[in-house]
């Protein structure tokens, strides 16, 4: 059995608090480059930022899994934690200087942010993959010139 070696101050001085991470485009050619930090949603929680009427659907969320909704309005609830955790994780921009801008995080860019904040960059990449071209399915069809 290999024996574990404590992590050392050091080490943990060493670890960044920040990240620059492409998140999803506000449209084509559109790009939202950010420097952003994980925040904690529980702690976010035990301190008032998440508002009671969110803890459910929070608690959901934490957890990895749907939570019975007993809101009215559940879409509206999602998209305020959303709003809350992209408040807290966007460094540069923030999201004040987003919206001074004109600009409004899209949906994509809000699910982002908060997979960002309970898995790291690691959630990004799915966001990251662009559709390949589309190679003909041996259908192709010649156009005629005059010539032919």
């Amino acid at each position: 059995m290999s024996e574990m070696n404590v992590t050392s101050l050091e080490t943990l001085k060493s670890y960044t608090s920040f990240a620059v991470v492409q998140l999803p485009d506000f449209a084509e050619g559109q790009p939202l480059v950010a420097k952003v930090k994980r925040v904690s949603m529980l702690a976010l929680a035990k301190v008032g930022k998440i508002p009671n009427s969110l803890l459910a659907i929070a608690d959901g969320l934490f957890k990895g899994g749907a939570t019975k909704q007993t809101s009215a309005n559940p879409m509206a609830d999602m998209y305020d934690l959303c709003r809350i955790m992209a408040e807290s994780c966007l460094v540069s921009p923030s999201l004040a200087e987003i919206e001074e801008a004109g600009q409004e995080l899209t949906d994509e860019q809000l699910v982002a942010i908060l997979n960002f904040t309970q898995k790291g960059v690691k959630a990004l990449e799915p966001f990251r993959k662009k559709p390949g071209d589309n190679v003909a399915g041996g259908n192709e069809q010649t156009v005629q010139t005059a010539s032919q």
